[in-house]
């Protein structure tokens, strides 16, 4: 195979280890696996030493996100084409010959959009399907910039693998806890407070967008099907639109001591 055909895969680390070795297994077939850890302190590097992976170091004292590691990571690949994996995901073999059989298309995109499979409760959600992640493409036409949540920048062509090819999607081993969806609403409702801070929310927001995400996430996206499990996460959801809007507004009108 020519090297312009080679996929490395980039896995973004910090103390890892219950899912890593799955994830890499998944991988192992791959022409590279480029493991970036933010010093991690448990068998994180352990684990993906015994699978002579590829390792580099990206100091989490400097970064509280991982977005700026992600572009760190995937400019160290050795080869053209990168698949980004969570160390909580794993690469179906149909998902691995489909971007193969990419690489070697004539007029091959820069970039593409993979369905991701998500569970709560141990179900399967389809309110959070297809979930799409840009996270396969062409190294040197790919800037990740330093924001939360954010996708990748391409410059080219980018589509989406259809939501219908289910046996193509990314499969996510996080299963959360009403607890950990909770702490979480907390931490990353802080990460986008400079983003939003130019929007002048006030009580209407209050209601407006947590009732928007709790529909949207409970009837046009079928959190219907999914039981009480798929209601539960619809609250969530809503939950989490609440915490950003009540912590702009308590921040604009300084009442927090």
């Amino acid at each position: 195979m020519s090297s312009e055909n080679k996929i490395s895969v980039v896995i973004n680390t910090y103390n890892a280890e219950r899912h890593l070795a799955r994830v890499i297994e998944a991988v192992k077939d791959f022409d590279e696996i480029l493991v970036c850890d933010m010093e991690s302190t448990d068998r994180t590097l352990e684990i993906a030493q015994s699978f002579g992976c590829r390792i580099i170091t990206f100091p989490k004292e400097a970064h509280s996100i991982v977005e700026p590691a992600r572009e760190f990571a995937i400019h160290k690949a050795s080869f053209r084409w990168v698949l980004v994996v969570d160390a909580d995901e794993i690469v179906s073999p149909q998902l691995r010959d489909y971007l193969y059989a990419q690489t070697v298309c004539e007029d091959a995109p820069a970039g593409i959009a993979i369905p991701r499979k998500n569970y709560f409760m141990g179900r399967f959600l389809h309110s959070a399907y297809p979930d799409y992640v840009l996270r396969f493409f062409e190294r040197d036409k790919t800037h990740w910039p330093p924001v939360i949540h954010c996708s990748p920048e391409i410059d080219g062509r980018v589509v989406r693998i259809p939501k219908n090819c289910k046996e193509l999607a990314l499969e996510h081993l996080a299963n959360d806890s009403v607890g950990d969806i909770l702490q979480k609403s907390d931490t990353y409702s802080n990460y986008e407070m400079p983003r939003r801070r130019h929007k002048k929310y006030g009580l209407w927001a209050l209601f407006s967008r947590p009732t928007f995400r709790f529909v949207k996430s409970y009837i046009v996206k079928r959190g219907f099907l999914d039981g009480k499990a798929g209601l539960i996460h619809a609250l969530l959801d809503a939950i989490y639109q609440t915490v950003i809007v009540a912590k702009l507004i308590e921040e604009r009108e300084g009442k927090h001591e």
